[in-house]
């Protein structure tokens, strides 16, 4: 059977950099770094004190308070975010056939600060001797990470396929994935496809603390995400969303809409090493990038950017970087590499969504954001790669790709190249 073409039509982002598409993508290549003291709960015990939080944001200005009421702070974050994206398509026209549109929206985590409200108030009801059965009604529909999926859905009666996938920091990137072969396969005409993270919360941060995932750097948390640099200590905690707009091409051209980008592969694999820890040799990783070039039906020459995965881990960064040896050869010298989570943060289940729109607009543009916070060079990297440290570049992107790994060893990349007519 003849596959589908499929081309991005809608963007929409919620970050710390930048609480819309375009902002985000200015201070991306700007340089400006999402890091600053927790201001969500009271971090001032906590071995870590620092996050990347959105900011400037009050939900009231788009959502009724009401509401509000059924919403944890992750599906907040999903609705306007995804609202932005969907304007952006004008996926909402008249003409656009519903039942043909689905959402596929993902998270890491889904209702955490719900969760721990809940429970600490079952822990306070307890200790003073009173009713402890009772909860929020709203407790299980506001936790559960597949809501917002449903909530985009409802708002906006797409009555396409609709679901939630997660694989921890590679979760909507697998949501991609899903969308692209839905569509591929004329199963739909379009999908809101992303994700949402709200890890700031005392439970988030003192458990990636706990595991000693995160940079210890209170003193300068703007420079503390430092991937591929000497004296990287661990990965920021980030929050936020980021939306894409998946469209057949030909329902695209037809509609008028302008094209950002076309998606033309992506590629899954599994570490099959440990639950936290990169396989050493980046064997996941290859796997997973020569997965995506093979579904692209594309070869090494063809990329000129990769938006790695990048978390500022000691481990993990030099098992990508091998990876990518392997994989590339002696084409890596001819690429751009770039940790666009030096400035945002780590996102969780929406990094690979917030990733791929850097991506993509990457492409569009022809311009390659930094990896900032490079202040000591690591011997353990091939200083010949060129990371693009500290300030964007420009530069020809035929095609980009974007990895995502996450905890268990679930490894996605996916694929974006310039639109041919």
């Amino acid at each position: 059977m003849q596959l589908k073409r499929v081309v991005v039509t809608g963007l929409g982002a919620l970050s710390p950099i930048g609480n819309d598409a375009q902002t985000f993508w200015q201070n991306l290549l700007e340089g400006k770094s999402g890091a600053a003291d927790i201001t969500k709960f009271d971090a001032s015990d906590f071995k870590t004190r620092f996050a990347c939080e959105v900011k400037d944001f009050e939900p009231l200005n788009f959502i009724d308070k009401k509401e509000m009421r059924r919403l944890d702070t992750f599906s907040q974050y999903a609705l306007v975010c995804s609202d932005e994206a969907i304007a952006d398509a004008r996926l909402n026209d008249k003409s656009i056939d519903k039942d043909r549109v689905g959402v596929i929206w993902s998270s890491g985590i889904g209702g955490l600060l719900t969760f721990q409200e809940q429970i600490e108030a079952y822990s306070k009801r307890k200790e003073a001797g009173k009713n402890t059965a009772r909860f929020n009604p709203f407790f299980i529909p506001k936790m559960i990470l597949d809501i917002a999926s449903g909530h985009i859905s409802i708002k906006h009666g797409f009555r396409g396929p609709n679901f939630a996938v997660v694989s921890a920091c590679a979760s909507s990137t697998n949501a991609l994935i899903d969308a692209f072969n839905y569509i591929r396969l004329g199963k739909a005409d379009a999908f809101v496809v992303g994700g949402s993270e709200a890890p700031v919360t005392a439970a988030g941060v003192g458990g990636f603390s706990a595991m000693k995932a995160l940079s210890s750097r209170n003193d300068s948390p703007e420079t503390a995400s430092r991937p591929f640099d000497l004296n990287r200590d661990g990965f920021v905690l980030g929050e936020g969303a980021g939306a894409i707009i998946l469209e057949e091409y030909e329902h695209a051209k037809k509609r008028g809409v302008p094209i950002y980008a076309e998606m033309v592969g992506g590629g899954m694999s599994a570490d099959g090493y440990h639950i936290t820890a990169p396989h050493p040799e980046g064997l996941g990783a290859r796997n997973v990038m020569l997965n995506a070039l093979d579904d692209a039906n594309m070869s090494i020459n063809d990329i000129d950017y990769i938006n790695v995965h990048g978390t500022s881990t000691p481990l993990g960064d030099i098992s990508e970087a091998k990876a990518i040896k392997q994989v590339f050869g002696e084409a890596a010298y001819q690429l751009n590499i770039s940790s666009t989570k030096s400035m945002t943060g780590h996102l969780l289940g929406a990094a690979g969504a917030v990733e791929a729109l850097a991506s993509i607009l990457s492409v569009k543009n022809d311009i390659v954001p930094p990896t900032i916070n490079h202040f000591t060079d690591d011997p353990t990297f091939d200083v010949q790669l060129n990371f693009t440290f500290n300030k964007s570049q420009k530069r020809l992107v035929r095609a980009a790709i974007s990895n995502t790994f996450g905890f268990g060893g679930h490894n996605a990349s996916v694929i974006f190249k310039k639109i041919e007519s």
